[in-house]
């Protein structure tokens, strides 16, 4: 089976969900589909799909980079572990690799209360990704 057949499902999902810039190549034998979300609960959507096609993402055959538009509208929150950086994953859950990195007490962006476990975040530096809730607070005005 392609694996453009078998993520078909989530390619119609993002081009439902009006996902930008939406591109879909297959590469030594890995799917990436690439674009720009138009909200948070978009990109959670696809998470969503994902999952249901390749439980617990195990297969490693597919890569989801989108990102989410960002709007005037957004939330602050404080990065509150003991004292370590707090890891930013590709996708909600440990098993997603780490593309980021956030240090105790900086303040970076809420794009979306994904679940109550994890919320997906962006950092100043432009750097998008999974964090767990636990160690996120909303910084208040």
């Amino acid at each position: 089976m392609a694996l453009q057949d078998k993520y078909q499902e989530l390619v119609n999902t993002a081009t439902a969900a009006g996902i930008s810039d939406l591109q879909v190549r297959e590469q030594d034998g890995v799917l990436y589909v690439d674009g720009t979300a138009p909200s948070g609960a978009v990109k959670d959507q696809l998470w969503d799909v994902y999952n249901k096609i390749d439980p617990n993402f195990l297969t490693g055959d597919m890569v989801l980079n989108v990102k989410v538009a960002m709007d005037a509208a957004t939330t602050q929150v404080k990065v509150i572990t003991e004292s370590s950086n707090l890891n930013i994953r590709k996708g909600p859950g440990t098993d997603q690799p780490i593309v980021g990195k956030a240090a105790h007490g900086e303040v970076i962006t809420l794009v979306n209360q994904s679940n109550d476990q994890w919320w997906l975040v962006r950092t100043k530096d432009g750097e998008e990704g999974y964090s767990y809730a636990r160690y996120l607070e909303p910084v208040t005005a």
